[in-house]
């Protein structure tokens, strides 16, 4: 193996499934091997997962592995907050004999690999013509902010901050910050959410549970039954003449396009806003991407600010691994190897 090469094992480990990958770090480049994901209900802990899929890969050599978490990383220790699982760094490196692992939260690692996320993995949403994917990383100014806004089991936002003392990412729990109605309507919605749960966090609205809570909102604002259990059902009755769903998955993508407006405007984020997670994928497409692009410039006096900002849907599933490389790779820079 080559003085330069190292290898590792990287994981997007989140509320349904486990996804693992092997990491081939050569000088700047990044090959991602292996890639398998794992149920997370049949296992009772990332170590279990982590050393099932090493079994089946037959990998016995590790120089390091990054792990983004679905939930806050604190102290080196994790609590995923959509799975019964705990994790921490130590327990992990001596479970799979590893040197060093690093666990960062999953929107973490989507923000380190934004830079990087080939063109044909990113969609458009709306925008002006002139309003396309961002230019290269190494294209960009000393200073260039990249966000990301996660839809899917849960909810958060990160973001990706390149200046000329390096690369950062910031992270937090955006999904669990209060929501704020923009019309009439989400105003009704609020204080029927505020009845049921006590604060209205973002993620009771946008997330897979939360396209549910809007339909049922929804169906008891109008007085009508709300007749489907899941939000897969909600969303494939909305590709139907079904109005309720397809009011609520128009009520979602419009809020999406609030809330990815203020995630942009708290973090200065001109190289754009990029959006990830499952149900952003499912539900924003036309006409609800225009819808999505309206309510993200409609922030008054900071309009012309917002238009000149991408919003780009990514569409590779392998973006937390790569940025879970990525990592790595940071990680490798600030520590010399043992």
């Amino acid at each position: 193996m080559p003085a330069n090469e190292r290898i590792g094992l990287v994981g997007d480990i989140g509320g349904t499934n486990a996804r693992f990958a092997m990491a081939t770090l050569r000088d700047r480049q990044i090959h991602l091997s292996e890639v398998l994901a794992l149920p997370g209900h049949d296992y009772p802990g990332l170590e279990a997962a982590a050393r099932d899929y090493l079994a089946r890969t037959g990998q016995t050599r590790l120089d390091a592995a990054v792990f983004a978490c679905a939930g806050p990383v604190v102290d080196g220790s994790v609590s995923f907050t959509n799975v019964a699982w705990r994790a921490s760094e130590a327990s992990l490196a001596t479970a799979l004999g590893v040197p060093r692992v690093h666990l960062i939260n999953d929107l973490a690692a989507v923000a380190w690999a934004a830079p990087v996320i080939p063109a044909e993995h990113l969609r458009r949403i709306a925008g002006p013509a002139n309003v396309t994917t961002p230019p290269p990383a190494a294209a960009t100014p000393s200073v260039s902010t990249r966000a990301v806004l996660n839809a899917g089991t849960g909810c958060n936002a990160s973001a990706h901050v390149r200046h000329e003392l390096g690369d950062a990412v910031v992270v937090g729990e955006f999904g669990h910050a209060s929501f704020a109605p923009s019309d009439a309507l989400e105003l009704k919605i609020w204080q029927r959410l505020a009845a049921e749960f006590g604060h209205v966090s973002n993620e009771r609205v946008l997330a897979g549970p939360g396209l549910l809570n809007l339909y049922r909102a929804l169906a008891a604002i109008e007085g009508q039954a709300a007749v489907w259990a899941t939000p897969a059902e909600v969303s494939v009755a909305s590709q139907t003449p079904d109005p309720l769903a397809r009011r609520a998955v128009e009520t979602f993508c419009a809020i999406m396009g609030s809330i990815a407006g203020d995630v942009a405007l708290t973090f200065g984020a001109r190289g754009g806003v990029y959006l990830a997670g499952g149900v952003a994928a499912t539900v924003l497409t036309e006409p609800h991407d225009t819808a999505f692009r309206q309510r993200f410039e409609n922030k008054g006096r900071f309009r012309a600010y917002l238009a000149e900002i991408p919003t780009l849907l990514i569409t590779d599933t392998n973006a937390a691994l790569l940025g879970a490389a990525r990592a790595m790779q940071a990680y490798a820079r600030r520590t010399p190897p043992p």
